[in-house]
């Protein structure tokens, strides 16, 4: 069964799941995903706002799974990836719409959204954001 998550929960992480909000340091320009509540750059904790991630970026390494996760069985092979956002932070997420063959280090790829995964037939259906290559 796959993990269930609290509707709060959800509810408390909308906007860094729905709009990729992170957070930005204004002393020193660091840009965090997930935010932060304090610069780890430059220890600032008073300067820190919230920033919209632009959701572009490119894969800084990836993997393609054969042996999913339950509940993630129907996706497999799959492609999880470690993507470099334009902004500068890390996040490992999910590709979509590419072929596992055709995925290479520093393909240009943006933020889609898209259906995660469910608690079973009535429960919460998690979406949040994958990647899918960006042709210019």
């Amino acid at each position: 069964m796959p993990h269930r998550k609290s509707l709060a929960l959800v509810w408390r992480r909308r906007e860094q799941r729905y709009k990729m909000v992170g957070t930005r340091c204004a002393t020193c320009d660091g840009h965090f995903f997930p935010p932060r509540g304090f610069c780890p750059n430059c220890r600032r904790k008073g300067r820190i706002e919230e920033k919209e991630m632009a959701g572009t970026g490119k894969v800084f390494s990836y993997t393609t799974v054969y042996a999913p996760l339950e509940g993630f069985e129907e996706l497999a092979p799959y492609v999880m990836a470690i993507v470099q956002l334009d902004e500068g932070p890390r996040l490992t997420a999910m590709l979509c719409d590419v072929e596992p063959e055709d995925v290479e280090i520093d393909m240009p790829i943006r933020a889609v959204f898209r259906k995660i995964s469910e608690d079973g037939k009535s429960g919460i259906i998690h979406y949040g954001y994958k990647f899918r290559p960006n042709k210019k």
